[in-house]
């Protein structure tokens, strides 16, 4: 579970942002002005950072640039308010913001902004070109696979979706990960579509598809895979 620090003195937004991301499984701090914020920011282990500009005590921009006087790189998403605030904007990116977003704004927007940040800025994970379990075997650089003595046939899409699931062990991958991971923003389906390709999967690889021991439903979250 990732931990994200929002530091935001709209009350009434800050409850509405949190409530949501708790829902999309990441552990939220939050602050309702800069300088406690700052703190939080020093203290915690957080893996991002959601930033208003416009704050008390002190500004979204100087805690910006003490982050990073302090060398301390967490990725930073700033909000802003409407064009008046374009200069800002500037400055924050300048100052070693991550991304931002211009009030109003949805919040699966923010959802794709913080995945593509948190994204960009981990480790890259190390190629899954063959992998095995129980008694499936598969090889994701020639796309072949099987179970037991038996050949498995699976699409393009089925081995992106379980090298991605593989290459996470143990951690929840949500369905817009997957989505944006597996698929591209370009061609997005619907969930619908996951689930989908998540039970053709089970049958595939799973001894028991009704009760599955390595692709796991974890509700109102996504999947994960065990070995």
């Amino acid at each position: 579970m990732k931990n994200i620090l929002i530091i935001e003195d709209d009350k009434a937004l800050l409850e509405t942002l949190k409530s949501f991301l708790d829902v999309e499984n990441f552990k939220v701090i939050t602050a309702t002005d800069g300088e406690k914020g700052f703190q939080l920011a020093c203290q915690e282990k957080i893996d991002l950072i959601v930033l208003d500009l416009n704050l008390p005590s002190l500004s979204g921009l100087e805690v910006c640039k003490r982050l990073r006087i302090k060398g301390i790189m967490l990725p930073i998403i700033i909000l802003t308010g409407e064009k008046k605030d374009e200069i800002d904007k500037v400055l924050g990116l300048e100052l070693g913001a991550d991304d931002y977003l211009t009030k109003p704004f949805g919040t699966k927007e923010l959802l794709a902004r913080i995945n593509a940040v948190l994204r960009r800025s981990k480790p890259a994970a190390p190629d899954v070109e063959d992998y095995s379990f129980g008694d499936v075997y598969i090889n994701f650089k020639k796309q072949v696979a099987s179970k037991g003595k038996k050949d498995l046939y699976l699409t393009t899409k089925e081995y992106g979706l379980l090298k991605l699931l593989i290459s996470c062990e143990g951690d929840v991958v949500s369905r817009e990960t997957i989505l944006n991971e597996v698929w591209g923003y370009d061609k997005f389906p619907t969930t619908r579509t996951i689930d989908t390709f998540i039970h053709s999967l089970r049958k595939k690889i799973e001894d028991n598809p009704a009760q599955p021991s390595h692709i796991i439903t974890v509700p109102w979250s996504g999947y994960k895979f065990q070995k």
